[in-house]
């Protein structure tokens, strides 16, 4: 996983799509697109995302 890369991750329920914006040994933080708030950035665990 680099930065830059397509992911999909849980919200409320819900399959979202974020990239990548840093990683880390155990954390990434992803830039998601939300219906009220564009280019959010939010932190999981690597464990977390498929």
């Amino acid at each position: 996983m680099q930065a830059g890369d397509k992911v999909k991750f849980t919200f409320a329920k819900k399959e979202m799509e974020g990239q990548v914006v840093r990683v880390f040994s155990k954390t990434v933080y992803i830039r998601a697109d939300f219906p009220k708030d564009k280019g959010k950035i939010i932190k999981r665990k690597i464990s977390e995302l498929k």
